[in-house]
């Protein structure tokens, strides 16, 4: 939505823009397994401001190796993971909190649901949120044998005729979607149909994973279905989670304290926002004993300050499906906001972060396996908070991300020694001046050395292919543009260059 005075004028400059932007792909389908972590909820709460830019088609409550239900009947279970075994040793449930706390989140979006589908279409109603929420296999960790609503809802959607992905984020355990899959498996195995649905399903799923926090997924999935790509990342979420006061750098921890968010996100900015868990902030989270977090001296003992963030482990997995311009959809080994990854060496299907990931910090002078996902923070956080005035502001009084596109096509080739000129071009919804950085993204390509941009900070700059590129060798060029609202946003272009 365009604001009302100078719709007209928008519109005419929309329809004269002479720039090439990346073709606009149709929004990602994507499924949401969760366990009621206390991440996971603010995780979910952040979530829900995106909405807009994705198809939610389920959300579904599955358990993990740190929150199970139980069955009722006082059946003791005890971890298949070693550390939460010894931890919790045999257990009839554990620290559940419920399946009725998505549907409490969705109740409070609908009060800020009217002012924020003004800022941008796509907001799906608080009615249909409710409609695709769906109890999945919850009774212990790792739990498959069950069929479930949560289960069957996710079968329905893997074997539907709708184009694309279909993104299976796992925020807890992987069993739900383990469920899907056997009963799939255990329908079609055997029939004439059984190749063309192992093929269909093959090609469709994407399981994004932080973390394995059950075995279903090296017991079951990965023999029955190797062809499924997966999204593994085990060391890049941890600056968005728990240990962040470790691997942050301290000049970009200022986005994840609590003078941060009491301005910007729990005071002040409607009811959601003001349920988001923070430290010391005096919540409680329903089953779960060992959420103590809310307590006001519980931060102290690690340094921790009234407010400071807690953690959103999962929420790369929905920063992946964020089209910002970074192209990291194309290839994970790219990188963006949802980290970067590389093939498995045993599964070409599999990527993966981990210790053969790093991207350089200029904070510490090294190269560290979290900072793909660092380097982000700043302006993921600037993002939100501008969310978050979304639900409390008109559009006149907030601000909004500018589009960044480039005057020529997004892939390019040129010979070692080859001078090319990059041409960037920006607009802004609401008129603000757009600021421009040309930069390499030097861990993204596969030419190992670095490459000297020309006036990096103007739209049109200029790069030469250095002389000992080798033919099919890639650089990667950011175009990154920021707008001078307040909160700035940031959106980007990414050129890549083979040399030929």
């Amino acid at each position: 939505m365009l604001p009302s005075l100078p719709r007209l004028v928008w519109l005419l400059l929309l329809c004269s823009w002479t720039a090439v932007a990346a073709t606009a792909a149709p929004k990602p389908r994507t499924v949401v397994t969760t366990d009621g972590e206390v991440d996971d909820v603010d995780t979910f709460i952040r979530m829900l401001l995106y909405a807009n830019e994705f198809d939610l088609e389920a959300l579904v409550y599955s358990s993990s190796q740190w929150h199970y239900a139980g069955d009722g009947q006082g059946t003791r279970f005890t971890s298949e993971m070693p550390n939460t075994a010894k931890r919790y040793g045999e257990r009839t449930e554990l620290r559940w909190p419920g399946t009725d706390w998505m549907e409490r989140y969705i109740d409070q979006y609908a009060e800020v649901y009217p002012t924020l589908k003004q800022h941008a279409d796509g907001y799906p109603t608080p009615d249909y949120l409710k409609s695709i929420v769906r109890v999945g296999n919850i009774e212990f960790e790792g739990e498959m044998e069950k069929v479930t609503p949560g289960s069957e809802f996710i079968k329905q959607l893997l074997l539907d005729d709708e184009p694309g992905p279909l993104y299976l984020q796992i925020w807890g355990g992987t069993n739900t979607v383990a469920r899907a899959l056997k009963s799939i498996e255990e329908e079609y195995q055997g029939t004439p149909q059984w190749g063309q649905i192992y093929r269909k399903v093959s090609d469709k799923a994407v399981l994004y994973t932080v973390l394995d926090q059950d075995a279903t997924y090296q017991k079951y999935v990965a023999p029955h279905w190797p062809e499924i790509r997966v999204f593994y990342n085990s060391d890049q979420f941890w600056s968005f989670a728990y240990l962040w006061p470790r691997v942050v750098p301290a000049e970009l921890k200022t986005y994840l304290r609590g003078t941060w968010f009491a301005e910007h996100i729990k005071f002040d900015h409607g009811p959601l926002l003001a349920s988001y868990f923070l430290w010391g902030d005096g919540q409680q989270i329903k089953g779960d004993p060992e959420h103590t977090h809310g307590q006001p001296d519980a931060g102290k003992q690690y340094g921790l300050q009234q407010y400071d963030f807690i953690s959103e482990g999962d929420s790369p997995a929905y920063f992946f499906l964020l089209d910002v311009g970074l192209r990291s959809r194309e290839d994970p080994s790219y990188g963006g906001w949802g980290g970067r990854m590389v093939p498995s060496p045993t599964n070409p299907r599999r990527w993966e972060d981990g210790p053969q990931v790093k991207d350089y910090n200029p904070y510490v002078d090294s190269a560290e396996t979290t900072y793909p996902q660092t380097r982000w923070i700043d302006v993921i956080q600037n993002d939100f908070a501008a969310r978050a005035d979304w639900c409390v502001q008109s559009y006149e009084e907030a601000n909004h991300a500018p589009t960044v596109s480039v005057k020529h096509a997004l892939d390019l080739t040129a010979k070692p020694g080859q001078k090319l000129t990059l041409k960037g071009a920006a607009q802004d919804p609401d008129g603000d001046p757009v600021q421009f950085r040309w930069w390499q993204y030097q861990e993204a390509g596969t030419y190992p050395g670095n490459v000297t941009l020309l006036k990096p900070e103007q739209t049109q700059a200029a790069v030469t292919v250095p002389a000992d590129a080798k033919p099919g060798q890639t650089i990667h060029l950011i175009l990154e543009g920021t707008d001078g609202g307040s909160p700035a946003l940031t959106r980007y272009q990414r050129v890549i260059v083979t040399v030929k």
